[in-house]
């Protein structure tokens, strides 16, 4: 085991190559002992400011008998139980506005971001200073630079630049590097299309709903995508950037190679992505954060290889030096060697699989929106969807609403309902669903994360 003086010093800055794969290649490239090392000695320096600085953390220090100077390595934090987002709410809610956690207060602060508000009460309150908007801009940097993105590019970021944190982290991280940044805020799709052409925009980012929704757009404008100068999409902020065939449709659709990253407003920024070599999956910035994999219900932690919950530890928040925060994120860890580009990082296999309280149950069968997803996008005929759980009397029925292409024939409505239904079918062990045709424009469009999904009932049938 390394010394925490010689694994801090492998982090000292380093001259940068355009020719490097890696925007780090010091850490990048550690092997896992040295890397555990790095992690273990930024992991009791954060720990050790949490104790000072935060009245939650120093609260749950003393409850738990738990010393961040005895911290000898990462399996010591499982002594923690971890923190959920419903005791994070709790805490604004009794100390408003930005409960127990935070170190600083607003006036310490530069900045305050909300999440997005698709689960939950209502939207966490995140306050970040300088330093952490430094660290920020340097965990997306790993991933523009690890998909090949260079000074020479130019990006636009399909984003409204509102309170959700989103892709403002990007943003910074484009200007870190070098590249020419197109702002795209405040501008209505139309208009994002024309300014990705007028301005010979090499690099795109916007969530993957979106970016079939300035495809379609560009489509209805008579302009060809695929002749563009495009040559990469970076994609986040939904599960579906890492779903194989919402990627290849995008990929399609833009003559571009895409690339998924997964982040979260909890730690500030992303904590994986997607490299050139495209292994199937997201590398974790591990020299920057602590994931663990869980089983949900036991807490116990799983094996390489089996699906489980996300529980992160971020190193470089100041502000919110989160610890053990259970994410709801449904992933699978595999190996650092799964891929060929030479990093030591883990992977997540697949990306972010989905959350965990994502799953409906429809008469004793599991279903999730990820894999209703897959099968939808396979048929390029379709242009939205929408999937509507109800109960009628005493059984839970599901519905796929389908909103087709303008362009196409009418006549063949009957034999893509019948292929729907018997696909979806054989994935969810025979279950029956309703295919049902909406009108054109009748199904909503998004522009951040897609909510695809409406559970009309009040609690599904035996559910405990």
């Amino acid at each position: 085991m390394l010394g925490i003086a010689a694994a801090l010093d492998m982090i000292s800055p380093e001259a940068l190559a355009l020719d490097s794969p890696y925007w780090n290649p010091k850490t990048e490239t550690l092997d896992r002992e040295r890397l555990h090392a790095l992690q273990l000695a930024k992991l009791r320096r954060q720990c050790e400011w949490a104790a000072a600085r935060s009245p939650w953390y120093r609260r749950l220090f003393a409850d738990e008998g738990f010393d961040p100077a005895r911290l000898h390595s990462a399996d010591d934090l499982r002594r923690l139980k971890p923190l959920t987002r419903d005791e994070w709410m709790n805490s604004q809610f009794e100390h408003p506005p930005y409960g127990e956690i935070p170190t600083i207060g607003g006036a310490g602060a530069i900045r305050v971001h909300t999440t997005s508000g698709t689960t939950g009460r209502g939207p966490l309150r995140a306050l970040d200073s300088r330093k952490d908007w430094a660290w920020i801009a340097e965990m997306w940097a790993y991933a523009i630079w690890g998909c090949g993105v260079r000074p020479a590019d130019t990006a636009y970021i399909a984003f409204g630049y509102g309170s959700f944190i989103g892709f403002w982290g990007l943003h910074y991280a484009m200007e870190k590097v070098g590249v020419l940044n197109v702002p795209g805020g405040a501008q209505t799709t139309e208009a994002r299309v024309r300014q990705i052409i007028d301005f010979d925009v090499n690099v795109v980012a916007s969530t993957p709903t979106y970016a079939l929704r300035l495809a379609q757009e560009a489509e209805a404008l008579g302009i060809d995508l695929r002749g563009s100068s495009v040559s990469r999409v970076i994609l986040s902020g939904e599960p579906a950037g890492s779903i194989p065939q919402t990627k290849a449709l995008i990929e399609e659709q833009w003559g571009a190679k895409a690339f998924d990253t997964a982040g979260m407003t909890e730690i500030g920024t992303i904590m994986v992505f997607e490299c050139e070599a495209q292994p199937g999956g997201t590398h974790i910035i591990e020299d920057h954060v602590l994931e663990e994999v869980i089983n949900p219900d036991t807490l116990e932690p799983v094996p390489h290889g089996e699906a489980g919950e996300r529980v992160v530890t971020s190193f470089g928040r100041g502000s919110i030096p989160l610890i053990r925060y259970r994410t709801g994120d449904l992933v699978c860890r595999v190996p650092a060697s799964t891929c060929s580009c030479g990093r030591g990082f883990d992977i997540y296999e697949g990306g972010i699989l989905g959350r965990v309280d994502d799953m409906k149950i429809i008469r004793g069968t599991n279903v999730y929106p990820r894999a209703i997803e897959a099968i939808v996008r396979e048929f390029s005929e379709v242009d939205e969807f929408q999937t509507v759980i109800t109960r009628e009397g005493v059984r839970d029925e599901i519905t796929l609403r389908v909103e087709m292409k303008t362009e196409w024939r009418e006549d063949g409505w009957a034999d893509i309902s019948q292929t729907l239904h018997r696909r979806l079918a054989l994935a969810h062990e025979g279950l029956n669903f309703r295919i049902e045709r909406a009108g054109a424009g009748e199904l909503p469009r998004f522009e951040l994360k897609a909510k695809r999904t409406v559970d009309q009932r009040d609690a599904p049938i035996g559910a405990v």
